[in-house]
């Protein structure tokens, strides 16, 4: 997939501004941002919903048709599942829309609601079931055909921690299988769990770009988490990037270590209760991108 110079605008309302990317064949790729960012029109700019005002937007080498809809699994962030019919009548339905025998898209649905817990519903109205359930309905039908190319929009929204881990399970699953995957999601930990690389949208423009280590290193790289009282004083070891009551986070400057700055904190007084090291989270990176917290640079 490669997005060149994109632009989307309504009017005079700009929308997406000069916004480049590359998604690369067989990777898992995370497309992230507050809600208002921009993601979703990318996505339908993507899929010829809307016509982008400028840039190239290709996928496959090539804007996308709607006959090549059997190569690719859009899953929508809205359900669009024909909720008076039963569960394996809607199933095997898309399934002979993607191209499958009525024998075979039976044959995988049975299969897949069994992996899922939801063999005894198939007769189920879809109307009946959970939200929970409905989604998981839903991305079987978006993965039945294995389509070469993912677009998954919250693929988990109303899932429990073990629903979570069951679908996570089978979107990796379709990656071993040589999946393209595209996760729209603001669940930092399956994006940290699956994807290699990573986009975070912000009014229209990336504002982060690259691998997660990459992204981490460029949000401050190895950072100091403390739990103290006190007062922290200003060093030339470190400089604070957060301070909340009680919890702050240092960031290294050039030469420093762990244990001369954990030296001066204790020397000047201020009573350590928690002193680690490591590289800020994405959920923290989140926050600060869209919190207003910290640096506002692409990485």
């Amino acid at each position: 997939m490669h997005i060149e110079g994109f632009r989307m605008a309504f009017a005079h309302h700009v929308i997406i501004e000069d916004l480049s990317f590359d998604i690369h064949r067989g990777e898992t790729f995370g497309f992230l941002g507050s809600n208002g960012s921009g993601k979703t029109t990318t996505i339908r700019a993507l899929l010829g919903i809307y016509q982008p005002t400028a840039g190239t937007m290709h996928i496959d080498g090539r804007v996308f048709r709607p006959e090549d809809g059997k190569q690719l699994g859009y899953l929508p962030e809205e359900r669009g599942l024909y909720k008076k019919e039963s569960v394996i009548d809607v199933m095997v339905y898309f399934g002979r829309l993607k191209g499958l025998t009525r024998q075979a898209a039976r044959r995988w649905s049975v299969d897949y609601l069994e992996r899922t817990e939801l063999a005894d519903r198939q007769s189920t109205r879809l109307d009946k079931l959970s939200s929970g359930q409905q989604q998981k309905v839903q991305l079987g039908v978006t993965i039945m055909n294995n389509p070469d190319l993912l677009i998954l929009d919250e693929p988990t929204k109303g899932f429990d921690p073990v629903n979570r881990n069951l679908l996570m399970d089978i979107i990796e699953d379709q990656k071993k299988a040589g999946a393209t995957v595209m996760m729209v999601t603001h669940q930092m930990e399956e994006v940290q769990r699956l994807c290699d690389r990573v986009i975070l949208l912000k009014d229209g423009r990336a504002e982060a770009y690259g691998t997660i280590s990459e992204i981490q290193d460029h949000y401050g790289g190895r950072t100091i988490r403390l739990r103290y009282s006190g007062s922290i004083p200003d060093s030339p070891h470190y400089a604070v990037t957060l301070r909340e009551r009680n919890y702050a986070e240092l960031k290294f400057t050039d030469g420093s270590d762990e244990s001369t700055i954990l030296k001066e904190l204790v020397d000047v007084g201020v009573r350590v209760r928690e002193f680690s090291t490591g590289k800020l989270s994405l959920d923290e990176i989140f926050l600060r991108v869209y919190g207003g917290e910290g640096s506002r640079g692409r990485a």
